[in-house]
Order: C-alpha cells, then structure tokens, then sequence
C-alpha cells in the first residue's frame, strides 16, 4: 500500500476525526488559571517585624514573630470582647485596619462551653452588617487550625452598602440543634 493511496489516507485521518468528534461534543468549562507553587524559603537578612507584601485578598499572611496573639494573619488584631451566646463564651477578635464596604474580613471566634453539660458547637455562622443579615451574608466559620477546635475563623464579607450600626453577628448552632445569636461592636 502506498503512502498516496485512499485506503491509507482514510486509516491515516479516521482516528483524527473521531477525537475531533469526540471532543467538540465535551462540555466545555472556563480555563483554571494555576499559580505556580511557592518557593522555598530561603534564609534571610530582612528582620520578622518587617511587613510582607500583601496578598490579593489585601491581607498579610505572613506570620509575624514579634505578634504573640495566636489569631489573625501575622499582624495585630483588634479584640472585640468577650460575652455569653447560649450555652457559650464568645471572644471576638478581627484583623486590624479598616472595615470597608465591598471587601472582607478575616474574623477569629474563640468558644467556650459555659454549660454543666458542655455543650458543643455544631455550626458557627458570622456575618457583619445589622441582626436581620439583610444585605449581609453569612459565613459559615471553620476551624483554621485542626489542633485549636475552640477557635472559629473565616473571611466575612463586608456589605455595600454597609449600615451605619453594624455589627460583627455570631450564630451559635449547638449539638441539639439549638441556635444562639450574640454580637460585637468591629471597633472601626
């Protein structure tokens, strides 16, 4: 059989067809853009207090060794108190710097069980805005660090418009299905 002859270009071209086939019929998805794995770090003059670029979030997550507080990203924190929310001990703290209208928070819940029967959390949910959450959304909160499952984080977005009395909200769902809502003046 020759290179020129119909019966090897049909052989040569029919697997081609059917992948084209195959995949134009694929549904088609957006591109995942991959951001390339960090670097190793590598010994440095620069001294811990010196600030790290921030993030595309606007946060800085280096973890400054100078900062002794065991929440936010590595910069201070702004404590919001201290209460009772059902069958718990609420502390609130936020990363420092402006809350602003159309951006978010990062949000730091230390609980503790303040029931005989030690009740436990089975859900956390924050939102920042006024009790009704209207204009808010409501965060689901986890734990950042698996060995510290008293403490509840996650990033609340700020509503735009934000109300001029709003509040960090935290919705307390415990093991029995009961919630609790308890809240916090963000001290701007």
């Amino acid at each position: 059989m020759s290179l020129k002859s119909p019966v090897f270009s049909a052989l040569l071209l029919a697997p081609l067809a059917i992948c084209n086939l195959l995949a134009g019929c694929e549904e088609k998805t957006a591109p995942i853009s991959v951001t390339p794995a960090p670097k190793p770090a590598t010994p440095s003059a620069t001294p811990a207090t010196t600030p790290a670029t921030p993030k595309a979030d606007g946060h800085d997550h280096a973890h400054d060794t100078d900062h002794k507080d065991e929440h936010g990203h590595g910069g201070p924190v702004v404590e919001l108190g201290e209460q009772p929310i059902g069958a718990f001990t609420a502390k609130a703290s936020r990363d420092a710097g402006q809350i602003v209208a159309g951006k978010d928070a990062p949000i730091d819940v230390t609980l503790a069980s303040t029931a005989v029967a030690a009740s436990q959390p089975s859900a956390v949910r924050f939102w920042i805005g006024t009790e009704d959450a209207k204009g808010s959304v409501k965060a689901k909160a986890e734990h950042e660090d698996p060995k510290k499952i008293d403490v509840w984080h996650v990033h609340v977005e700020i509503p735009s418009p934000l109300p001029p009395t709003s509040k960090l909200w935290v919705e307390i769902e415990d093991n029995k299905g009961v919630k609790s809502i308890g809240s916090f003046d963000l001290k701007m």
